[in-house]
C-alpha cells in the first residue's frame, strides 16, 4: 500500500507548478551514475600531470601511500555521506546536507560554496586543455594555433551538451573514461613486466618516505584526484532508486579510485626506481609518463595516450559542468538564485539555465586569461598555467571544506532527529572523517603559496584562499537576509522537491 501511494505520488510532485521544477527520475542506472562521476577525477590527467607534480614540488617518494591514507579517510566519510542520501534527495546535495543538519543559513553558506569551488574546478581545467590541444595541432599538423581557441570551442561544446539529457552526457563520458582507463592499466602492466634497475620495490608504501614537512601539503595535491565521487547525490533525483544506487556508487567510486591511483603512483615509481622518481620528476614534469611509455610501449600508444590525455580532461570538464548547473538549478528551485534557474529544458529535462550561466562564466574567464596572454610576460604560458592551478587549488579548498562540514552535518542530524544511539558507529566515521578533512583544509590555506607556485610574500597566498572565504561570508548573509525578510523561501533551503509537496498539500488542506 504505501509503495503504491509512492509510486503515485512522484508525477503529483513533478508535476506540482510545473514538470520544469523537477529533474526527471529514473535516467540514470549503477552504470551511468558511476561513469558520470568518475569522469570528474580525470584519471590520465591525475596520472600525468598530478603525480610527477607531487612527486616533484613535495619530493615525497610514498605518494602511493597517500592515496591509500586519503581512500580510508574517504571511505570514512562516504559512511555517513551515504546514510544522508537516504534521507535526502537533492540536486545540491552538498548544501542540502548541511541545511538539514546545520541549518538553512549554514546551507545558504554553503550552496554558494559549492557553486563557486565547481566552477573553479570546471574553468581551470579549459587552461591546460587548450595548452595540449595547442601542442597537439602543432606536433600532428603543423598548425600554430593559440591556446584559447580550442578552450573557448570546448566551453561552447561543453554547454551544448550540458543543455541536452543526462544519458546522453553520460556515454559521452563512459566511453572516453573506459578507454583512459585501459591504457593506464597497460602502463602499470608495462612498468611491472619491465622495471627500473631497483626492480618491483614496494619502498613507496614505507610509512618511513611520508616523513618531513611536506607531507600536509602533498595531501593536497593528491586529495584532488578523488574529487567526482562526492557529486553522485547531485544525480539523486535523476535515479530510479537513490537510497540503493547513490550509496553503491560512491563506495565503488572512492575505492576504486584508491586502488587505481595507488597502483598507478606505484608503478611509476618502478618503471623509474623509487630513488629517481623525484629527480625524474623535476626534469620532465608532465612529461614523466609520456616519456615512461615511449621506452616501453612504442610511440604510437604514446601518440594515443596525448589524444586520450585531452579527451580526458574533456570528460571531467563535461562531468564538474553538469553539477555546476544541477546546484544552480537547486538554488533555483529554493530561492538562492533567480528563479529562472530553479526550471528544467521542456525538452530534454536538463537544468538549462544553470548549464549557461556555467558556459557564461567558462567563457569570461578564458577571454581574460586570453587577454593576459597576449601582453607580454616573458613566459606565454603563464596564463595558461595559472589558469589550471588557480583555478584547481580554489575549487579544491572549496570541496574540502564542504566535505568536512557535510560531516558534521550528518552528526546533528541523526541526533535531532533522535537516531545518535542506531547511528552510532556512522556518527564516529564522520567525526574521524571531519577532522581529518579539517587538517586537510588547514594545511591547504596554510601552504596556498606552494599549491599555486607563488613565492612565500605573495599576496595570492591569501587572495586566492579568500575567494572561498568570501563566498562562505557571503552565503551566510544571504541565508540571515532570507530568514529576516522571507522566512518561508528560508525553511525551505535544503527540501527540494519536498517543498513543493508540502506546499501543494498545504494548499489542499486549505
Amino acid at each position: 500500500m504505501a509503495t503504491e501511494s509512492s509510486s503515485k505520488s512522484r508525477p503529483e510532485i513533478s508535476t506540482f507548478k510545473g514538470q520544469d521544477r523537477a529533474l526527471r527520475a529514473g535516467r540514470l542506472g549503477t552504470g551511468g551514475l558511476l561513469l558520470s562521476v568518475l569522469a570528474a577525477t580525470a584519471p590520465l590527467m591525475v596520472v600525468a600531470g598530478v603525480m610527477p607534480t607531487t612527486f616533484a614540488v613535495m619530493g615525497i617518494v610514498g605518494q602511493p601511500l597517500l592515496y591509500v591514507v586519503l581512500g580510508v579517510v574517504l571511505v570514512l566519510f562516504s559512511v555517513g555521506y551515504a546514510e544522508m542520501s537516504r534521507h535526502v534527495h537533492n540536486a545540491g546535495a552538498f548544501y542540502a546536507y548541511i541545511s538539514r543538519g546545520l541549518g538553512g543559513t549554514a546551507g545558504a553558506s554553503a550552496a554558494l560554496v559549492a557553486l563557486v569551488a565547481y566552477n573553479a574546478l570546471q574553468v581551470g581545467i579549459y587552461g591546460i586543455f587548450g595548452f595540449e590541444v595547442s601542442g597537439l595541432f602543432a606536433t600532428y599538423a603543423d598548425l600554430s594555433v593559440a591556446w584559447w581557441i580550442p578552450a573557448l570551442v570546448a566551453a561552447l561544446v561543453v554547454g551544448a551538451l550540458g543543455w541536452l539529457k543526462i544519458d546522453v552526457n553520460a556515454r559521452v563520458l563512459g566511453v572516453l573514461l573506459v578507454v583512459e582507463v585501459a591504457l593506464v592499466v597497460i602502463f602499470d602492466v608495462a612498468a611491472v613486466a619491465d622495471p627500473a634497475a631497483q626492480g618491483l620495490s614496494l619502498h613507496a608504501f614505507n610509512p618511513d618516505t611520508l616523513s618531513g614537512a611536506g607531507v600536509g601539503t602533498a595531501l593536497c595535491f593528491c586529495i584532488a584526484a578523488f574529487l567526482g565521487f562526492e557529486q553522485a547525490p547531485v544525480y539523486a533525483e535523476e535515479t530510479s532508486r537513490p537510497h540503493i544506487l547513490v550509496p553503491r556508487v560512491m563506495f565503488l567510486a572512492v575505492g576504486g579510485v584508491a586502488v587505481f591511483f595507488a597502483l598507478s603512483s606505484w608503478a611509476l615509481t618502478v618503471a623509474t626506481g623509487p630513488s629517481a622518481v623525484v629527480a625524474e620528476s623535476q626534469k620532465q614534469s608532465a612529461g614523466l609518463l609520456f616519456g615512461l611509455t615511449e621506452s616501453r610501449l612504442g610511440g604510437t600508444f604514446t601518440d594515443v595516450l596525448h589524444v586520450l590525455f585531452v579527451t580526458g580532461m574533456f570528460a571531467a570538464m563535461l562531468s564538474f559542468h553538469n553539477v555546476v548547473a544541477r546546484y544552480a538549478f537547486a538554488m533555483g528551485r529554493e530561492g538562492l538564485l533567480p528563479g529562472a534557474f530553479g526550471r528544467t529544458n521542456s525538452a530534454s529535462g536538463a537544468p538549462g539555465t544553470g548549464s549557461l550561466l556555467q558556459t557564461a562564466v567558462s567563457v569570461v574567464v578564458v577571454v581574460v586569461f586570453a587577454i593576459a596572454d597576449d601582453k607580454p610576460t616573458g613566459d606565454p604560458t603563464v596564463p595558461v598555467l595559472h589558469l589550471f592551478t588557480w583555478f584547481g587549488n580554489i575549487g579544491s579548498l572549496g570541496v574540502i571544506l564542504l566535505m568536512a562540514a557535510a560531516s558534521a552535518s550528518v552528526i546533528a542530524f541523526f541526533v535531532r532527529r533522535g537516531a545518535a544511539g542506531a547511528q552510532a558507529w556512522r556518527l564516529v566515521t564522520s567525526a574521524l572523517a571531519g577532522i581529518a578533512l579539517l587538517v586537510i583544509a588547514v594545511y591547504t590555506v596554510k601552504d596556498f603559496d606552494v599549491l599555486v607556485g607563488a613565492g612565500p610574500g605573495s599576496s595570492l597566498s591569501w587572495v586566492l584562499p579568500g575567494i572561498i572565504g568570501l563566498a562562505v561570508v557571503v552565503g551566510l548573509a544571504q541565508g540571515l537576509l532570507l530568514r529576516a525578510r522571507k522566512p518561508e523561501a528560508h525553511a525551505r533551503i535544503g527540501l527540494g522537491n519536498e517543498a513543493f509537496q508540502l506546499e501543494k498539500a498545504a494548499g489542499e488542506a486549505s
